[in-house]
């Protein structure tokens, strides 16, 4: 029997959290660790190499991250997205990170062929297409609207709010240790 996370509220439990169990029951393999990161590989997938990487803590979603999981997360999914991409032969590989299913951080990384199974769309429905200078391609939904420029302006504004606020108070805390 695993040892119960002692972040994991009482009485709950988190398939994630017992690697052996969740290995089983979702058809994959480890094929890399630490002590802080693990990552899987899809046994039945239609998608070659499609992997996770999670961390070894119960850490429910992606602002939970802190510590030494938030200081290496870039790190462990460079050198997991690396191998993927080389060992398949992949163009690149897409991250995604959903957090509805099992409430235990998990990124899922698809490297991505031609003519694959993955669905390279970021809108549901139908979209138009509108090249851009530079060479960037511009989707637009044909099924939502865009939304107000001043509601996005407003939202821009308060996360640089926020993340000014946090980078400046982290700045202060490391000055006075």
């Amino acid at each position: 029997m695993p040892e119960m996370d002692p972040d994991l509220p009482q009485g709950e439990e988190c398939l994630l959290c017992d690697p052996a169990a969740a290995d089983a029951a979702l058809d994959r393999v480890e094929v890399w660790a630490d002590g802080t990161w693990r990552l899987t590989m899809a046994l039945r997938s239609e998608v070659l190499g499609f992997s996770y990487l999670e961390p070894r803590r119960h850490v429910p979603h992606i602002e939970d991250l802190d510590g030494e999981e938030a200081r290496t997360f870039g790190q462990a999914l460079a050198l997991a997205a690396a191998a993927l991409k080389q060992q398949t032969g992949a163009e690149l590989v897409f991250l995604y990170v959903f957090g509805e299913g099992i409430p235990h951080l998990h990124v899922h990384l698809a490297p991505h062929r031609a003519g694959d199974a993955l669905n390279t769309q970021i809108l549901r429905g139908e979209f138009v297409e509108r090249p851009l200078p530079g060479g960037a391609t511009e989707y637009l939904s044909k099924d939502f609207p865009l939304l107000d420029e001043s509601e996005l302006r407003d939202l821009a504004d308060r996360v640089h709010r926020q993340l000014h606020g946090a980078s400046t108070d982290h700045r202060a805390a490391e000055g006075s240790s």
